[in-house]
């Protein structure tokens, strides 16, 4: 018998789970002080209930915001060198660390929390790498 925490993700669940994380990502970008939380799930054209079942909590919410930047930065770096010449690589990474940097506007407050308590940490970031 399988427990709950070793079944798959249904479709729809992991569909709501990566829009969440888009809107998210866009809400806060555009936002010059912390969205709140029914923003952010009307951007992702789902319920607040949705949102909360996927990020209890606005903490977890942008822990996971961070955490999908910091691999879409690392891995973005190495497929845009495995398809461009590294200058171009460069410019189009440059690109992405801007948005990185613009989405912190948006979470700061919150960000700023979960460093201090050690959820996201520079150690646990350059796990990632």
């Amino acid at each position: 018998m399988t427990s709950p925490r070793q079944r798959a993700t249904r479709a729809d669940a992991a569909r709501n789970r990566e829009q969440l994380l888009e809107a998210a990502t866009r809400v806060l970008a555009s936002s010059g002080t912390e969205a709140s939380m029914r923003a952010i799930a009307r951007e992702a054209g789902v319920g607040i209930g949705t949102l909360y079942r996927h990020f209890p909590t606005r903490e977890s919410l942008v822990e996971a915001v961070y955490r999908d930047q910091v691999v879409r930065l690392t891995s973005g770096a190495r497929d845009l060198l495995a398809d461009m010449a590294p200058a171009v690589a460069l410019r189009r990474w440059m690109d992405l660390f801007g948005d990185w940097i613009a989405t912190k506007n948006g979470m700061l407050d919150t960000l700023l929390t979960l460093v201090e308590s050690d959820v996201v940490g520079h150690a646990r970031t350059r796990d990632e790498t």
